[in-house]
């Protein structure tokens, strides 16, 4: 009996002792198999941090690298802007140029092309220069210095005898040569004018101031005739009611 008591007791011992041993190799080998997932997950977290880091670099190089094109970028753009604001002023600059040249042209045309002009109701073609002259010469004669307007028609004329400003021309260095008391020069040159202009508006001045030549050159028969011209001619003018009050005082 004691002998099978003995033999429960220590059974009853070792299965104890096998129950007990059971749980600590699972618990040991649940620890293991913890301590392997966790090795391997700081390896995959170590792994996807790598990746991850060098994607961050790569990211970081392609954004330097997008930025120094974008730089590169700017640099075309402020050089194509500086590029086209001087072609800009280039071009204006040149159209200026052919404006200032059109403008010259159309000056240097102007003193070569012939005008239209009108002068004691005639009209005619007359070039630049020639219009210029004439009216310097008229101004002159405006200011009343006789001399002056003298050389400066005789001038005119020996540079254009066949001016269309010729009649009118004559006609005034007639009275300059008058006021300078050239009376035979004058008597030629009123007799020129009323020759090659016998219908113009002036001829009968230019007969008063034959007329009054004559008188003052003592010529008084052929200041009668003269003046007995122009009354016949020309009744209703001006210089023939002058010429009635030249008639009666000449002798």
């Amino acid at each position: 009996m004691r002998t099978a008591a003995a033999i429960l007791v220590l059974a009853l011992a070792t299965g104890a002792a096998q129950a007990q041993l059971f749980p600590d190799n699972e618990a040991r080998k649940a620890i293991l198999e913890l301590r392997a997932n966790d090795e391997k997950l700081k390896q995959d977290l170590a792994a996807q941090n790598k990746e991850l880091s060098e994607q961050l670099a790569q990211i970081k190089r392609s954004l330097l690298e997008l930025s120094s094109q974008l730089d590169q970028v700017r640099s075309e753009l402020a050089k194509q802007r500086g590029a086209n604001e001087q072609l800009t002023r280039d071009v204006s600059d040149l159209q200026r140029r052919q404006k200032d040249i059109a403008q010259g042209v159309d000056e240097r045309m102007r003193k070569i092309e012939p005008q239209r002009v009108s002068v004691d109701g005639k009209d005619f073609l007359a070039d630049a220069e020639e219009k210029r002259l004439f009216d310097e010469a008229m101004a002159i004669v405006r200011a009343g210095d006789v001399p002056g307007a003298a050389s400066a028609l005789q001038n005119f004329l020996r540079r254009y005898p066949q001016s269309g400003y010729g009649d009118s021309a004559r006609f005034w260095l007639g009275n300059a040569h008058y006021g300078k008391r050239e009376l035979k020069e004058a008597i030629t040159m009123f007799r020129t004018f009323i020759a090659n202009a016998p219908d113009h508006a002036r001829v009968p001045e230019a007969m008063l101031a034959i007329a009054n030549s004559q008188a003052e050159s003592k010529d008084t028969k052929s200041a009668r005739l003269t003046l007995g011209e122009l009354l016949r001619k020309y009744p209703q003018s001006e210089a023939a009611q002058a010429g009635k009050e030249r008639l009666a005082v000449l002798k």
